[in-house]
């Protein structure tokens, strides 16, 4: 992956960023409602964010923490997950994922996983979906 990709590129994966956006699964969009508007510990998340020549779910700058939510398609690619990740953490970024069904089936739990990586903590003053 190059640091920064060329213009056309950039401006491909700002309107593939945009589109992805439009036509979130029902998993990310269930994501989003836990995250947005500062909803957990106040953090600020962004969502399909390009970050050099890859789009990540979502982001939360001030932490450097990128959460992908994978759907079943992500099983063919685990080698190229990996080196994706590989990718963002040589640059300071910390990668959670999860299932799409992790997401719809244990909101909670991934909240709780979120809010651990951010290093909030529920006995001081952090409840989930508070």
């Amino acid at each position: 992956m190059s640091e920064t990709p060329p213009i056309s590129r950039r401006k491909l994966l700002r309107e593939r960023a945009q589109r992805l956006r439009r036509e979130a699964t029902g998993a990310e969009r269930r994501a989003w409602s836990l995250l947005r508007k500062r909803r957990l510990g106040g953090f600020i998340f962004c969502r399909q964010v390009v970050i050099s020549s890859s789009i990540v779910d979502f982001l939360c700058w001030e932490r450097r923490l990128v959460i992908e939510i994978d759907g079943r398609h992500h099983e063919q690619r685990r080698d190229k997950d990996r080196k994706r990740d590989f990718f963002l953490k040589e640059r300071g970024f910390d990668v959670i994922r999860f299932w799409n069904e992790e997401v719809l089936d244990d909101p909670a739990g991934v909240e709780y996983a979120i809010a651990t990586r951010l290093g909030l903590d529920w006995k001081r003053g952090w409840h989930p979906f508070g």
